[in-house]
């Protein structure tokens, strides 16, 4: 797919995976329109046309400044994500695709967000910190208890879950590495649902719709 950016140039967006350990917290420098600048110590090995995930969504870098990475954010992925509560200050987890030589230690991320959600509920301890974390009706089959979920592009394992709710915990690394330790009742995050389980449930509908199918024909 062709992905247009600033400057009048192109560049064919390459497909990329994430695995949702998260490689440095950048700050959003401006956001306006469709132009996104964030700083990052990732500009030292960016280039143009590379993508990156930012909060768990894939932009493709458009223009390299001191100390910064510039993104084109396509009106989509501004409705899709909470790219549009942005501002200047806020800080977000960023990631570079997974090399066929890295190894795998969170999961498949794919950087297309499923849906954006709000935080409940906030419990700290000494041990970490325990979020609940909204979910729509129509997702809720896609959580599995133990399972994955990319929450604002961070891998996290689903401790327990609700029918309009599920929770996550997080060690104190993870809060030092990302902006989770940010969270609080009322803040929203990217979500991107596994996508074994997205693949897996829409294989499940469309067996169960064809015997449904069948058993009607046959009466």
């Amino acid at each position: 797919m062709f992905h247009p950016v600033a400057q009048g140039r192109i560049f064919l967006r390459r497909a990329a995976l994430f695995t949702g350990l998260i490689e440095d917290r950048g700050k959003v420098i401006s956001r306006s329109g469709s132009s996104l600048t964030i700083g990052t110590e990732l500009y030292k090995t960016a280039s143009p046309g590379d993508s990156v995930a930012v909060d768990g969504s894939c932009l493709t870098v458009s223009s390299i400044g001191s100390r910064s990475l510039s993104f084109h954010c396509s009106p989509e992925t501004v409705s899709r994500t909470i790219i549009s509560g942005y501002y200047p200050g806020t800080d977000v987890n960023l990631e570079r695709p997974l090399k066929f030589s890295d190894g795998l230690h969170g999961h498949i991320v794919t950087g297309h967000v499923d849906s954006t959600a709000a935080v409940l509920k906030v419990k700290r301890s000494p041990e970490g910190m325990t979020v609940w974390i909204s979910c729509s009706g129509k997702n809720y089959p896609l959580l599995v208890e133990k399972g994955s979920i990319a929450v604002s592009g961070i891998s996290l394992t689903v401790a327990s879950l609700v029918p309009d709710r599920f929770s996550v915990v997080l060690i104190p690394e993870t809060l030092q590495r990302t902006t989770a330790g940010n969270w609080k009742p009322g803040s929203h995050v990217n979500l991107e649902y596994d996508i074994i389980g997205k693949y897996v449930l829409k294989q499940t509908d469309a067996v169960i719709g064809n015997r449904r199918l069948r058993d009607y024909l046959e009466q």
